[in-house]
């Protein structure tokens, strides 16, 4: 076969992969599938790939190259002339919404990747964003350098945030409403306060709230397929079968940690709804509490924002529709509280507030910033802009 057939039989099958695993997700997608889908055989993947893993690792450092390509002009730019940000924040927007299915791909099953690409992947994103963090500290001063990375992190959110919705709009109205979102994160004020370096504890734990909180770890960490009860019981001390006097199945592990996170965010709201004196305070309110019960509840909220579709149908179904009476509730209030909005560009913009809560309290190096809590509420407000 000629070289160029080659490289574009590669290309052919990682397309098909990320369909695939975008579709159905890595753990139910086999070589075989995704050969079935590039129409090839099984065996005739595996010369261009040794098996599943490099197919995502391949698929996703395609995707990195292609964005750094696009950016890092732009992004060296940006060390001469502040200025450039506006044209690195389009251009970081249209290319997060172009490649929307690989964003979602990395947010959700980058996870599975072998730990050389993780850490390949890191590196070349690593030194893309050293370069946006110097030009960040050029454009908003006084800035320290741990304040620039949390502000980068935030803004890179938001781009993230297109992979967990499917909200489309127009290219030429979509792409500066996603800039305009990760500017404001860019130009808010750091909140300061400090809060208990005790919040992840939580009560005293019974056997099956270790269980419980477990299982949950190694959903977020592995994904809920490639977990076994074999797992969970090992994770606190106890034989697989052990567990089954607690929980009937997996499955009803994954439903008892959905449900609660469903009935703290509901809780949230309620009180939040209940207190205010108007849809900008009520959101206010409500952001606070959101990032309150995510920061003592990290592991419950990963899970539940992204394993309800290895649920029982019916008990999927339900729990659906709570996440999207949730977020419909934050997007009737600031259609409230900013009447000139759309619907659709107020969810894109509730969805970028959520996702920077939910991704910087599981980033390792934020997580231990004694204000992160009011900094997650000041930057979340700034992207609602009440």
């Amino acid at each position: 076969m000629p070289p160029g057939t080659r490289r574009n039989r590669k290309g052919q099958l990682a397309e098909a992969a990320a369909d695939l695993f975008g579709r159905r997700g890595y753990h139910a997608v086999g070589v075989n599938d995704i050969a079935a889908a590039a129409g090839v055989t099984g065996p005739a993947l595996y010369r261009h790939f040794q098996n599943k893993q490099d197919v995502l690792g391949f698929v996703l450092l395609s995707g990195i190259d292609k964005l750094t390509d696009r950016l890092a002009p732009l992004v060296s730019a940006c060390a001469a002339d502040p200025a450039a940000f506006e044209p690195l924040l389009r251009a970081t927007a249209e290319v997060s919404i172009e490649q929307r299915a690989l964003t979602a791909l990395w947010r959700w099953e980058g996870r599975n990747l072998h730990e050389a690409d993780k850490k390949e992947i890191r590196r070349r994103v690593g030194a893309l964003l050293g370069q946006v963090v110097a030009g960040m500290r050029l454009l908003r001063r006084p800035m320290t350098p741990a304040e620039a990375e949390l502000t980068c992190f935030a803004a890179l959110s938001v781009f993230g945030s297109v992979g967990d919705h499917r909200v489309t709009l127009p290219m030429p109205v979509f792409a500066p409403l996603l800039a305009g979102l990760a500017d404001a994160v860019i130009r808010a004020p750091l909140a300061t306060g400090t809060v208990s370096a005790n919040w992840r504890v939580g009560p005293t734990q019974t056997r099956r709230e270790e269980l419980l909180t477990a299982a949950t770890r190694l959903f977020r960490d592995r994904g809920f397929l490639a977990v076994s009860m074999e797992d969970i019981g090992a994770a606190t001390g106890i034989a697989g079968p052990s567990v089954y006097r607690h929980f009937a199945s997996k499955s009803d592990i994954l439903l008892a940690a959905s449900r609660r996170m469903a009935d703290r965010l509901r809780w949230g709201l309620e009180d939040s709804l209940a207190s205010a004196s108007s849809a900008a305070d009520a959101l206010q309110r409500l952001t606070r509490s959101y990032v309150d019960t995510v920061m003592r509840s990290d592991d419950l909220i990963a899970v539940y924002t992204t394993e309800l579709a290895n649920l029982p149908e019916r008990d999927g179904r339900e729990l659906r529709a709570l996440q999207r009476g949730y977020v419909a509730e934050w997007v009737r209030l600031l259609r409230e509280a900013q009447p000139d909005l759309s619907e659709p560009a107020a969810r894109v913009t509730v969805h970028a507030a959520l996702t920077i809560v939910n991704d910087l309290p599981r980033t390792a190096r934020l997580a231990s910033r004694p204000a992160l809590a009011a900094e997650l509420t000041g930057l979340a407000v700034a992207v609602l802009g009440v």
